[in-house]
């Protein structure tokens, strides 16, 4: 006899069973996930690529969980894994720096067009000229030196003929305007008391109002002469005629009377005293540097001839030149406001960077003799030494300098979530390229497949050949290659797996 159940009756059971199971199964996960999350692992681990090259790990330790086996707890396969001391590390330049764990990053494809650091126009340099003709009686100011905005250059003794005539003139009606005034303050107080008539006191009131009308007319001829209204207004107070002239370095932000002054008036002179203390050249607004000086102690100079010649290297510009065919990708990096790279060539051929540099501006034409065009992207500049001298002075040396030539890396394309690598860290062994992962004391070579590679960097597909947090060697890929094969005893092709 069959006994039916009902259909209802299952389902519930059904429900009844599923919660038995996964309800416990979810309360208690912190005792079977983990084991089963590393047994999963290590199971992908070892099928990840053929058993030659599975019988060691991929990691730098046992507790790394980058999804395959590590350290010491797997073996090394001897034909693709290399043991390295730590004299040997340290003879191949792989410091902790150069050791370091993959990641995910968005590399931009760049094109690298040569440069050229230039000058800003209209701000680098400053042309230091007299306002006046004279003789120039002190140079303060030494070629090459670092001096401060506001410091004493030159000092000039007045010889201009009409200057001299334009002051005695000047203080001759300041004299008489102070005679009036006398005068007047003198007939007021007699005319209340009846004893000068009224029509006097006019009469000097009027002859003041001339004074005071020729006097004004006196200051703007000194203003033509080149006199600010500070010096006018100190020969007012002074009352003695300005005979010498003191400049000082300019301010490349600020432009103001104070850059000329009264001989009489002390001021801190470019030669720094020994006995003042080192100057703080480095603080804000950085110093300038005397790169051409045109006179010297005892010559005539006329009006508005140039006397030095200034540089503030402290913000320069690198100048690109890129092939005609490349303005519209160059314009769309500046759209984009995407930043280039700087690469200076060092010795022992190795390659420094600047990185995040803005493009500033493109030029509107085209170069009708190279067919480039020209684009401008900032550069701060960076004070390498400070060299004082016995007499005082003081010598800065910038880092970059104008007429330095570079490369500019300019990128046109971006990649997001790639692995990115410097290009010493791959070597090339026909078809194939590779890289050495650090696995305990033993670098294990790991084949991989380049998407792309420039003259830095290289970009590795991600497809489970390297994993982000596998420890790599960022360096020296091809002396290691080298070194593997001589293990095996191969013959080694000195030029195999070298990137150019």
């Amino acid at each position: 006899m069959k006994i039916r159940v009902p259909k209802t009756s299952l389902k519930a059971i059904g429900w009844l069973f599923v919660v038995a199971i996964v309800v416990p199964a979810f309360v208690y996960r912190g005792a079977w996930f983990p084991g089963t999350e590393a047994w999963v692992k290590s199971t992908i681990g070892v099928y990840r690529q053929p058993v030659s090259e599975t019988g060691h790990g991929h990691g730098n330790s046992p507790d790394d969980s980058s999804g395959h086996a590590h350290g010491s707890h797997a073996g090394h396969d001897e034909a693709s894994s290399l043991e390295l001391s730590d004299q040997a590390l340290r003879n191949l330049g792989l410091t902790p720096e150069f050791i370091q764990p993959v990641k995910l990053s968005t590399y931009r494809r760049s094109i690298t067009v040569p440069a050229l650091i230039v000058e800003r126009p209209g701000r680098t340099r400053l042309q230091v000229a007299t306002p006046m003709t004279g003789v120039i009686r002190h140079v303060h100011a030494v070629s090459g030196e670092a001096v401060k905005p506001g410091v004493l250059l030159f000092e000039i003794r007045l010889t201009h003929e009409d200057l001299v005539s334009a002051q005695t003139d000047f203080l001759q009606t300041l004299g008489e305007l102070d005679v009036e005034r006398r005068e007047i303050i003198r007939l007021t107080e007699a005319t209340k008391t009846g004893a000068v008539p009224r029509v006097k006191l006019l009469e000097r009131e009027y002859a003041k109002d001339k004074l005071e009308a020729l006097l004004s007319a006196q200051r703007e001829a000194l203003r033509l002469h080149g006199l600010s209204t500070q010096q006018i207004d100190e020969i007012v107070t002074e009352r003695r005629l300005l005979r010498a002239l003191k400049v000082l370095a300019p301010s490349p932000d600020e432009h103001s009377e104070k850059e000329l002054k009264l001989a009489e008036r002390p001021v801190q002179q470019a030669a720094f005293q020994a006995n003042a203390g080192q100057p703080n050249l480095l603080d804000a607004p950085p110093p300038l540097v005397i790169s051409e000086l045109r006179v010297h102690k005892g010559q005539s100079v006329n009006a508005g001839e140039t006397l030095c010649t200034l540089s503030d290297y402290s913000q320069l510009y690198i100048e690109g030149l890129a092939f005609e065919q490349d303005a519209g990708s160059i314009a769309a990096v500046a759209r984009r406001k995407w930043t280039v790279r700087a690469v200076f060539e060092a010795p022992n051929n190795e390659r420094q960077t600047l990185e995040d540099l803005s493009i500033i501006r493109l030029s509107n034409e085209i170069d009708t003799d190279s067919r480039t065009l020209h684009f401008y992207a900032g550069l701060p500049n960076v004070i390498e030494s400070l060299q004082p001298t016995e007499d005082g002075n003081y010598f800065v040396g910038w880092r970059y300098r104008p007429g330095q030539r570079l490369q500019l890396a300019v990128p046109i394309e971006e990649w997001p979530n790639e692995i990115v690598l410097p290009v010493e860290s791959v070597t090339k062994e026909g078809a194939e390229f590779y890289v050495f992962q650090q696995n305990g004391s033993h670098f294990d070579r790991i084949a991989v497949h380049v998407k792309y590679r420039d003259q830095s960097s290289v970009v590795i597909a991600n497809d489970g050949a390297l994993f982000p947090g596998d420890v790599v060697a960022w360096r020296c890929a091809h002396q290691m290659q080298m070194a593997l094969k001589n293990k095996s005893g191969a013959g080694a092709d000195p030029h195999a797996g070298h990137t150019h």
